[in-house]
């Protein structure tokens, strides 16, 4: 949930790919239906490489709609345990980064704003270190030696950047 400006709440359904902790899909909106959400879920995976499992809690946006367009792709669904959110601690701890590397640094005024999130989650594929990933991104890098050149900061746009080695 994103609160904006205006005082409203806006609902950010992510998809993680637990194997490189890859965010494989997001949408943004005010009025979240199980429908709604079992479409998105589809969408995400529009190459037929759906997952055999979908670990998820127990919010309302996961109706029946949702259930039956699951069960149409032999999806699995595995749900935590009431208020336990250490059951899903990949999804937990994409949310604290996003809200401490993002979030927290914004005001959100409206969906349109969606952008914001889209280049956060670009940031933290492309650049941001994970422990379990050994100090690798999502997408994995090419480590640059030194002999490259100078260590330059690159602006990702906002308040990402980032640090390559360029020659002089």
């Amino acid at each position: 949930m994103v609160p904006t400006a205006a005082f409203r709440v806006l609902f950010v359904p992510v998809v993680l790919a637990h194997g490189r902790q890859r965010v494989a899909h997001f949408k943004v909106t005010e009025h979240p239906t199980p429908g709604w959400t079992g479409e998105k879920m589809i969408q995400a995976f529009p190459d037929g490489s759906e997952p055999w499992y979908l670990l998820r809690d127990r919010d309302r946006i996961y109706g029946e709609e949702f259930r039956e367009r699951i069960r149409a792709v032999n999806i699995e669904e595995v749900i935590t345990a009431s208020r336990s959110p250490s059951q899903n601690p990949f999804c937990e701890r994409l949310i604290g980064s996003v809200r401490r590397d993002c979030l927290n640094h914004v005001i959100i005024l409206r969906e349109s704003h969606r952008r914001i999130l889209a280049r956060g989650f670009d940031y933290y594929h492309k650049y941001r270190t994970h422990l379990s990933l050994e100090k690798d991104a999502p997408e994995p890098r090419a480590i640059q030696d030194a002999e490259l050149g100078e260590l330059i900061k690159v602006s990702g746009g906002g308040q990402h950047h980032h640090y390559e080695r360029r020659a002089a």
